[in-house]
C-alpha cells in the first residue's frame, strides 16, 4: 500500500520517460520482454551465483523499473491494451516462478516446502486480485503484501546476503495478504447479493 502512494507521487516524472521512450521508437512490448529476461535472469542468479545474492537482487530491480516503464509508455503512447495487460501479468507470474525456482535450486538453507509454501501464496495473492477485478472489483491496494511489497523485501535482504530471511517475511506477507483479499472478496459478494435481493 506504501509503494502504491510512492508509485502514484513519481508516476508523472515516469510518464515523461515513457513518453521520450515512445517518441524514439521504444515499444511497450519491448519493455515488457526485457523486464522478464531480467526477472529470469534473477532466477538464474540466484541458482548459480548463491554467494552473491545481489546480483539477483540488481536484476530483479532492473525488471522492476522496466516494469514500471512498460506502462508508462503504454499511458502516454495511447498503446494500452487488453493484450499488453494480459501479457505482462502472464510474465509477471513466471518472473515470480523462476525466481523461486532459483532459490529452491540453490537451496540457502531454506527447506523447499517452504519456498514452494511461499511461492504458491504469492501465486495466490494475484489470482485472487485477478478473479476478484474480473468481477468488477477493485483490488488494488487490499492487503499488506503486494507484488511490489513482496519483491522489495526479496530486494533489500538479497542485497544484505539473508534471501532466506526475505522467503519467510514473504511467506508470512502473502498469506496475511490472501486471507485479506480473501475476506474482502466475500463481504464484497455478500453485499452484492443483499443489493440484487433488494
Amino acid at each position: 500500500m506504501v509503494l502504491n502512494q510512492i508509485r502514484d507521487r513519481i508516476r508523472p516524472i515516469m510518464d515523461q520517460i515513457g513518453s521520450s521512450l515512445g517518441k524514439v521508437g521504444v515499444t511497450p512490448n519491448f519493455l515488457t520482454a526485457c523486464g522478464f529476461l531480467l526477472a529470469l535472469l534473477a532466477g538464474f542468479l540466484f541458482a548459480y551465483k548463491p554467494a552473491q545474492q545481489y546480483l539477483a537482487a540488481l536484476s530483479i530491480i532492473g525488471s522492476g523499473v522496466l516494469d514500471i516503464l512498460d506502462g508508462a509508455v503504454a499511458r502516454t503512447t495511447g498503446k494500452v491494451s487488453m493484450l499488453g495487460s494480459f501479457n505482462d501479468s502472464s510474465l509477471d507470474r513466471i518472473s515470480e516462478i523462476a525466481i523461486f525456482a532459483g532459490i529452491i535450486y540453490a537451496g540457502y538453507g531454506l527447506n523447499p516446502a517452504i519456498v514452494l509454501l511461499t511461492l504458491g501464496f504469492s501465486l495466490l495473492v494475484s489470482y485472487v486480485r485477478a478473479k476478484g477485478e474480473s468481477l468488477g472489483m477493485t483490488m488494488s491496494g487490499i492487503g499488506v503484501g503486494e507484488r511490489a511489497e513482496r519483491l522489495l523485501v526479496l530486494i533489500v535482504f538479497s542485497l544484505a546476503g539473508y534471501v532466506w530471511i526475505a522467503v519467510y517475511i514473504i511467506l508470512i506477507l502473502a498469506a496475511i495478504t490472501f486471507v485479506q483479499r480473501y475476506a474482502f472478496m466475500m463481504r464484497m459478494i455478500k453485499q452484492k447479493n443483499k443489493d440484487t435481493l433488494r
